[in-house]
């Protein structure tokens, strides 16, 4: 099963940013790094099944978007000062709409949400993680694409967006943070894995 994990990033800055200080000069990039590093990292190893999505929004030339792709990627370490360098190696390309390689399985690009969306729907269903969506246990997944907002959630004008192409589901009535709501689902489509092969 493969699945993507897409976050919004609302200030997360569109140029190279002090590692120092990631929240502040960063717009909260601290969140993407531990959204990233949820996506792909367990226990001494990387999942392959897995790409990550992020829109950056914020000052002073946005948007961009990153994307990291879990069979591709190399030289990638857990910790935030790890992930926030290979961010700020990728704000320093110059870019247009479609996808430049920065280094194994890094991408970056000037693509927007709409763009972002159309390309994601080939890669399989939508889904829109927010608390007043239908239960997640409710839903099966094949290959699934859970787009999520960052502290400040997402607009309405990119909700409106999201939600004609994305179904609304929810973990449940208590708000997670971004990378919480990735390990949880993480968790639960590799439970569903694991009895889906004991029944084989």
């Amino acid at each position: 099963m493969k699945r993507v994990f897409f976050l919004i990033a609302n200030k997360a800055v569109t140029e190279p940013f002090n590692l120092n200080d990631m929240p502040g000069s960063g717009g909260r990039m601290d969140i993407v790094c531990r959204f990233i590093s949820q996506s792909f990292f367990v226990s001494h190893g990387i999942r392959k099944d897995s790409d990550a999505y992020v829109l950056l929004k914020g000052m002073p030339d946005p948007p961009k978007a990153i994307r990291i792709v879990g069979n591709e990627v190399k030289y990638l370490a857990p910790d935030e000062r790890n992930i926030g360098g290979m961010l700020n190696k990728a704000l320093k390309e110059k870019v247009d709409e479609s996808w430049k390689k920065v280094s194994h399985g890094i991408y970056i690009s000037r693509k927007n949400l709409e763009n972002l969306i159309a390309e994601l729907q080939n890669l399989g269903d939508l889904f829109y993680l927010k608390e007043d969506g239908i239960d997640v246990f409710e839903k099966d997944f094949a290959n699934p694409i859970f787009i999520l907002g960052d502290h400040l959630g997402v607009s309405e004008e990119d909700e409106k967006i999201i939600l004609k192409h994305a179904e609304k589901i929810s973990l449940g009535s208590v708000s997670y943070q971004a990378d919480q709501c990735v390990t949880i689902l993480n968790y639960i489509l590799d439970r569903r894995m694991r009895i889906d092969r004991s029944l084989l």
